[in-house]
């Protein structure tokens, strides 16, 4: 299997904390995450891996000296989403099965179990404990989404989506295609994930596994970078 990392953005909400450096660097016990997701990556076999970046890729560079890994430049990371990002990066998107996620999620190590097990495609994590402060919610019925998005009410939301997803091959045909055209037609705004949710419209299924239980964050306020500190230090 694949795994491709998004790591291009500024992380304009959390940015002023962070002395200029990515959010996929910020400290975890004396390790950049980056390098600890690379860490939790390679102990579970998974060594095909690509990294996007963008904002400061010299930090995660440094980071992640030692490291083998393909590796793409998107330019346009202050004008358009994460679609850029799949997009340069187009040409890993053939072939195996793939795991896709967002470069600032901290995660424990059973939820990359639990995603590498999971035979639906195309699945996204989610957590069905995380309503009240969710930032992008799903409504899901049996583990199929049905909604999605930030403007989900607290009563029509099931959880919150983890930053992580996972296609098959025949999906990643798919979604390699519609991601060029999503640039050709310069939808600048999209976010890969959107590539998947908007399937959701044409009727396709979609499949949602919830990770209740099991702690993750994705850096993007410095709240979700403390309660990360505080887990790791009671672990």
């Amino acid at each position: 299997m694949k795994v491709l990392i998004m790591a291009a953005g500024v992380g304009s909400r959390i940015s002023r904390h962070l002395q200029n450096q990515p959010k996929c660097c910020v400290d975890i016990q004396g390790k950049p995450l980056i390098k600890k997701t690379f860490e939790l990556l390679n102990r579970k076999g998974l060594t095909n891996i690509a990294l996007v970046t963008g904002y400061q890729e010299k930090y995660i560079h440094q980071a992640l000296e030692g490291f083998q890994y393909s590796r793409y430049f998107n330019p346009f990371y202050r004008v358009a989403n994460s679609i850029s990002s799949a997009w340069f990066a187009r040409d890993f998107l053939v072939g195996d099965d793939i795991l896709i996620m967002n470069g600032d999620v901290f995660m424990e190590d059973s939820i990359l179990d639990i995603i590498l097990h999971e035979t639906h495609s195309p699945v996204l994590l989610s957590d069905s404990s995380r309503i009240a402060d969710a930032d992008y919610r799903f409504q899901w019925q049996g583990n199929l989404l049905k909604k999605y998005g930030k403007q989900l009410t607290n009563e029509e939301t099931t959880g919150e989506y983890v930053g992580i997803g996972k296609l098959n091959q025949h999906d990643l045909m798919i979604f390699r295609q519609q991601v060029i055209d999503a640039v050709a037609t310069e939808d600048y705004q999209c976010w890969w994930e959107d590539i998947i949710y908007r399937s959701v419209e044409t009727g396709q299924e979609v499949y949602v596994n919830d990770i209740a239980g099991r702690f993750w964050a994705e850096v993007d306020y410095i709240e979700d970078y403390e309660r990360i500190k505080t887990f790791v230090s009671k672990m």
